[in-house]
């Protein structure tokens, strides 16, 4: 995640504790990025009360899997606890369509593990979302995909526009930190100014801009991702939006997500604004390390069937089952080559990312992207929108890459 109301306009926010490695009294200390636990996205459930057309899990109404029961769910948090994860991310699916979701929620709390649900919204009510409230649940994100009969297109359900906003007035209400979630594609990246105006009149403080990944259902409409181009201006609409808010005054928490060149975007254009800031937020990028400490790293996957991921987008590549194996055990076995490659990403990777002079603050980006783009883990993210010269990529760099095998043709 790339945090643009932490980066861009200085604003205190709830993550730069772990994003950021500032302190927080209240929360546990951590060292440096690479040696934090990673926060957990549970796929608690595969089962779904909308048809999503970009779902990167393929979820749905009566899919087959193989969901662990209440008591081997259980002993899953104890695992996550006793292991040292900071948080759980409960997502599905629907999570609020599982019947034991709050008597997991309660069994993480008293573990003292800090809960986040990633949900539809359709299925909050005024109850649910009370219910959310006495749990102590952290935050609450809920997915929209644009304003009205656009979310609606996205969610192949007429009304889950209408719904979803129910449920994010009804969380308001109930005093429930919310967010909004939007995955970005050609349909809706015209919206995106409607979308700030719809999170501003609800006042809303947290909006998460996704870039897409093309996988589960999402891999069919791999043809609807932004070009280039298109994110480009799309990050330059965010930046400028977030900029505005800051100067009325309004406290926000704007992301974007799965895509760290926007990072490294944002700190060149902040060289030429204000240079002393872009000093700091480079201290900041590089501590958080981008792609260097996410997947694999600083964030894991537990998906509905059990099977242990290095994010929530390697659905293609599993790790082991939790069915079989705790989590804790998995996650630190050292023979596994991907989770040893994404941990060490220097001696692997290829392409212009290999070369580019701002790897300490990316990461290399999404390794998943390249791996489902160009079958290979290791090649640059396609996702990358920089110019070979804003990266340092100059002829001869170009030369040694064509020399090496290394030169991927990349999307516009």
């Amino acid at each position: 995640m790339i945090n643009i109301s932490k980066l861009y306009c200085g604003e205190a926010t709830p993550g730069d504790w772990i994003r950021y490695g500032e302190k927080d009294l209240q929360k546990p200390a951590l060292k440096q990025a690479s040696d934090r636990r990673p926060i957990v996205v549970w796929n608690i459930t595969r089962t779904c009360n909308l048809k999503c057309v970009h779902c990167y899990n393929d979820s749905g109404m009566n899919k087959p899997c193989n969901e662990l029961l209440t008591v081997q769910a259980k002993a899953v948090l104890d695992d996550l606890s006793k292991f040292g994860v900071p948080s759980v991310l409960f997502s599905g699916g629907e999570p609020l369509m599982r019947p034991d979701l709050f008597e997991l929620i309660e069994h993480a709390g008293k573990l003292g593990v800090r809960t986040v649900i990633s949900t539809n919204g359709t299925l909050i009510t005024a109850e649910t979302a009370k219910k959310i409230k006495s749990m102590a649940v952290s935050y609450v994100g809920i997915s929209l995909d644009g304003i009205g009969e656009v979310n609606d297109m996205f969610r192949a359900v007429p009304g889950a526009f209408d719904k979803a906003v129910s449920g994010i007035r009804n969380c308001k209400d109930a005093g429930v930190r919310v967010g909004l979630r939007l995955t970005l594609t050609q349909k809706n990246v015209q919206d995106i100014h409607a979308l700030f105006d719809f999170f501003e009149a609800e006042n809303i403080e947290r909006v998460c801009f996704y870039h897409l990944v093309p996988s589960g259902r999402g891999a069919g409409i791999a043809c609807e991702d932004l070009t280039h181009k298109q994110s480009r201006n799309a990050i330059e609409a965010i930046l400028s939006k977030a900029k505005q808010f800051k100067q009325a005054g309004r406290q926000t928490d704007i992301l974007t997500v799965d895509n760290h060149v926007d990072g490294v975007y944002l700190y060149l254009k902040l060289l030429k604004e204000d240079p002393k800031a872009a000093a700091e937020v480079w201290k900041l990028l590089t501590w958080n390390g981008g792609g260097m400490y996410s997947s694999g790293v600083g964030i894991g996957c537990i998906d509905f069937n059990g099977k242990v991921h290095p994010d929530q987008f390697w659905g293609h590549y599993d790790l082991g089952d939790v069915h079989e194996r705790p989590f804790s055990r998995i996650w630190t076995d050292a023979d596994e080559p991907l989770l040893k490659g994404l941990r060490d990403r220097r001696a692997y990777i290829k392409g212009r990312c290999r070369l580019c002079k701002y790897f300490d603050a990316c990461g290399g980006s999404l390794r998943v992207r390249a791996d489902l783009h160009f079958k290979d883990q290791w090649a640059p993210d396609p996702a990358c929108y920089l110019t070979n010269e804003e990266i340092g990529l100059d002829a001869a760099k170009q030369v040694e890459l064509r020399e090496n095998g290394e030169d991927f043709k990349m999307p516009d």
